[in-house]
Formats: structure tokens, C-alpha cells, sequence
């Protein structure tokens, strides 16, 4: 036997001569659970960060949402007249635009958010996002002005893609360390019920002023209302996200730095090289973060930013005909998407995530088949079998992301990690599925394009570790009672034997 081996079984023998002694020193190693190693969390506390954080990214996804849902309009509005394909490619380059900032947006707020503290650093990223979005609602119009219309509209989509970079990271690792770990996925899932209201907020408000005021009279001054109506909100989400404390688990991870000087020294020390650290330590999670978000997000686009577009440019439908179904579609998401939530906290994430990917990998293709056959039943019920393929996601990612990475750096590695594959493989979605249909001539390259995405969604997930119902790594054990503490250390503490 090595002489290295101090392992119980590595040498039966010795644990037969020293049981006290490697008793002692499995002790050491991990230390018994005591009750103040646990965090109670306080139910009303939740309920403000979930609501709070939850908001922000409504707003953000009512930003994208209304951009994709006026994409032909912006696109008359901002670019020259002629080729209607190349006024939309122009529209959705711009959309993408947003998304190519978006990993520096992560790299600078997400390590802020782990140095200065999650609230802080959403607060900053709401008022950014609000005061993107209601900028470009008051740009003058290509016929106004030329160039320098859509020159102001990529500088404010940029400065909202900035700002983006940090909202996701921020909002997903605050609910993750506000929650108990029983019950991390049904709180994580209000997360992604923003998501949907966003889009089912800048859905209804498009349709709504597109069936009231008319085609011309919205790409005249119509489409500037729904950038407007960001300021407000954007009020209201800083004012709910000033009211908050910092997450139990940043807390505890501030005071144990604070503890004596040399703890603070490192600290400081390290905040200079912490992309560094990022990129060095955490690239196994980081690939298997930007594999999940590449899958997540092309299906997401897909479905809630770019099938309003397909329905109208592909298949000849109006633009109000698709957004209504979209909307029927999103509301009945809403409405199971909690549910979702409390089934990866009971079954796992992994076979909740799965079932997910799956469901793109095998139903991308007879949706679409069905969508193209039209008609209200057919187009209905293809954009079901996609989108509760997609709830599953929308369910369980903004508590699987988080658990992915310690709390020292989860902010950063995960705004790092999310916003690299959105810029990637999100945001270019429409770019990209507009532009092979263009070169193919094939209405079904939506559906392959979802398919391939999966495939690789299928081999992250299989590739990741399970974490429901677990403590976040370097986070303590958090629980929703005293009385669940008490069963926890009770659990933990070995039988004694007389």
C-alpha cells in the first residue's frame, strides 16, 4: 500500500488499531452541522426578492419582446426604403446588436455584483435598461433625420445589451440565495414567469395598438408608445429593488472576509484579477453554462421573439393573427410555469431539463409541419408541442444556473458564462433562421435549426450534476423553519451508542 494512503479503506487494519483517532480526523474534515451554520430564511424577505428581481427581468423581456414584435415596423421606420427581406435583415442585425455587448456587460457587473453586492449592482442595471429602452422612443425616424436614425438606434439597443449583460446573473443568483433549498426551483421559476409576462406585456400592447390604431398610423408614431411606457416601469422596479437587503449568502460571505485583515487583503487583492480567476477555475462549469444557455436560448428565441415574424414573412398570416396566438400560447405557460418549478424540486432538475430538451429534439419537426399546414387548430397546437417543451426550461434554469458556480463568484461566472452563449446563440436567432430560410428557400429551417440546439442541450444535461434540494456551493444549508433546521443538524448528528 502507498505510504500516501491514509484512507479507513486504504488500510482496514489500522482502522481496526485507530478507530478514535480516524474518527478525529474525519471530524476535522467535516466538521458536525451546528444551528448556526444554518440559515432560516424569512418568508416575507423571499417574497420582496423574488418580486423585485422577478420585475426587472419582466421589464427586460418586455424591451426585447416589444423590439422583435415590431421588427418590420422598425424596420420601415430606421432603414431606407426598398428590399422589404433586407430592411428586416437590417432590423434583427440591430437586434443582435444588443447582444454583442451583452458579455461585456457581464464581465464588468457581474464581478461588481460579487465584490459590492447583488442589490447594488441591479439597481445600477435597471435604471441603465429603463433609460435604454425609453431613449430609443424618442429617436426621430430615417425620413427625419438619415443615418443618424439608425446610428442612435444601435447605440441604445448597445447601451441596453450593457446593461442586460448584468441583469440575468444578478437576478437568478439573488433568488437562488434568498430561497431554501427545498425549495429553490418553484422561487426560481417566478424568474421566468417575468420572462413570459414581459413578453406577454409587450405582446398584448403591440396587438392592441396595432389593432386600434392601424399599419400606418403605427409605423408614424404608434410604435413609440411601447418604448415609452419602459420609463415608469423602470421607476417602479428601482424603487422595489432599493427597498431590499443583500442575499443571506453574500451577507455571510461579506462577514467571514471581514474577519480579520488578511481576509480583506485577499479580497481586495483578488478583485483585480477576478476575470481571471473566472476563466481559470470555473471553465468546466462555464462551458457546461454556455452548452445549456446556447440550447435554452435558441428555443426561447425561437418561439417567443421570432414565430410572430415567421408567421407573418413566411407563411403570409397578419402580424395581429400570429401575436394573438403567441399570446394564448404565453398565458398558458404562465399559468403551469410555478408548477414546473415544484416539480424539479421534488424530481430533480436534471429530468426536468431533460424532458425539455427532448421534447425539442423529437416535436420541433411535426410543429412546424403543423404550423405550416395553417389554420387556427394546426398553428395552435404545433406552438403548444414547442411551448411546453420550452416551460420546462423556463422552469428549472434560473435554479440550475446558479448552483452551477460557488457564491464568491457566482454573479460574475454567471454573468460571464449566460451572456457569452446568449450573444452567441440567442440573440442571433432571428438573424440566422431569416437568413437560411433566405438561402435554402425551406420554411422548416426553424424546426432543424431548434433541433440541433437540443441535441446539444441532451448531452449538458446529461452532462450535470444534480442540485435540487441542496445547498449552493460555498453557501450554507438554508431552510424555511426553525423547526426544519432542527431536523437537519438532527439528521446529520450521528446516533450516539452506549
Amino acid at each position: 500500500m502507498p505510504a500516501t494512503d491514509r484512507s479507513p479503506a486504504g488500510d482496514p487494519e489500522a482502522l481496526r488499531r485507530h478507530p478514535h483517532l480516524f474518527k478525529a480526523a474525519t471530524r476535522r474534515r467535516q466538521p458536525r452541522l451546528r444551528r448556526t451554520d444554518i440559515t432560516v430564511t424569512d418568508e416575507a424577505a423571499v417574497k420582496r426578492a423574488v418580486r423585485a428581481a422577478s420585475l426587472g427581468n419582466a421589464m427586460e423581456w418586455f424591451d426585447f419582446g416589444i423590439y422583435a414584435y415590431l421588427a418590420v415596423t422598425l424596420g420601415h421606420v430606421f432603414f431606407p426604403a426598398g428590399n422589404d427581406t433586407v430592411q428586416l435583415l437590417s432590423s434583427f442585425a440591430t437586434f443582435a446588436v444588443a447582444f454583442l455587448v451583452r458579455p461585456l456587460g457581464g464581465m464588468v457587473f457581474g464581478p461588481m455584483g460579487d465584490r459590492l453586492g447583488r442589490k447594488k449592482v441591479l439597481a445600477l442595471t435597471m435604471i441603465l435598461m429603463a433609460a435604454g429602452t425609453f431613449a430609443i422612443g424618442v429617436i426621430p425616424s430615417y425620413a427625419s433625420i438619415g443615418f443618424w436614425a439608425p446610428a442612435l438606434l444601435v447605440f441604445f439597443r448597445m447601451l441596453q445589451g450593457f446593461s442586460t449583460g448584468g441583469e440575468y446573473g444578478g437576478a437568478s443568483t439573488f433568488i437562488a440565495e434568498y430561497a431554501p433549498d427545498r425549495r429553490r426551483g418553484y422561487f426560481g421559476s417566478f424568474l421566468e414567469f417575468g420572462t413570459l409576462a414581459g413578453y406577454v406585456g409587450a405582446a398584448g400592447l403591440v396587438t392592441a395598438l396595432t389593432a386600434w390604431l392601424g399599419t400606418d398610423t403605427m409605423e408614424a408614431w404608434g410604435w413609440r408608445v411601447p418604448f415609452l411606457v419602459a420609463g415608469p416601469l423602470g421607476l417602479v422596479g428601482l424603487y422595489l429593488r432599493l427597498r431590499l437587503d443583500e442575499t443571506p449568502a453574500f451577507q455571510k460571505l461579506e462577514s467571514e472576509s471581514a474577519r480579520a485583515s488578511e481576509a480583506a487583503d485577499q479580497v481586495e487583492t483578488s478583485a483585480k484579477g477576478d476575470l481571471a480567476k473566472i476563466f481559470r477555475q470555473q471553465w468546466p462549469a462555464l462551458i457546461l453554462c454556455v452548452a445549456l444557455v446556447g440550447a435554452y436560448n435558441i428555443t426561447d428565441y425561437m418561439l417567443l421573439s421570432y414565430m410572430p415574424t415567421y408567421l407573418s414573412d413566411e407563411l403570409g398570416y397578419s402580424e395581429t393573427h400570429g401575436l394573438l396566438i403567441l399570446l394564448l400560447v404565453m398565458v398558458l405557460l404562465m399559468l403551469i410555469i410555478t408548477q414546473v418549478g415544484r416539480l424539479n424540486d421534488r424530481f430533480g432538475r436534471k429530468p426536468v431539463l431533460m424532458t425539455g430538451m427532448l421534447g425539442f429534439l423529437l416535436l420541433s419537426l411535426p410543429a412546424f409541419l403543423l404550423i405550416g399546414q395553417g389554420g387556427m387548430p394546426a398553428i395552435t397546437a404545433g406552438m403548444l408541442m414547442l411551448g411546453l417543451s420550452l416551460v420546462c426550461l423556463l422552469g428549472t434554469m434560473s435554479a440550475a444556473l446558479p448552483a452551477l458556480f460557488p457564491t464568491q463568484v457566482r454573479y460574475g461566472s454567471l454573468s460571464v458564462g449566460y451572456n457569452l452563449s446568449t450573444s452567441l446563440f440567442g440573440g442571433t436567432t432571428p438573424l440566422v433562421i431569416t437568413a437560411l430560410i433566405g438561402a435554402t428557400g425551406s420554411n422548416l429551417m426553424p424546426a432543424y435549426y431548434a433541433m440541433g440546439a437540443a441535441l446539444v442541450g441532451v448531452i449538458a444535461v446529461a452532462c450535470m450534476k444534480e442540485t435540487a434540494r441542496r445547498p449552493l456551493d460555498g453557501s450554507p444549508p438554508s431552510v424555511a423553519t426553525p423547526e426544519e433546521a432542527a431536523e437537519l443538524i438532527l439528521a446529520r448528528t450521528p446516533e450516539p451508542r452506549f
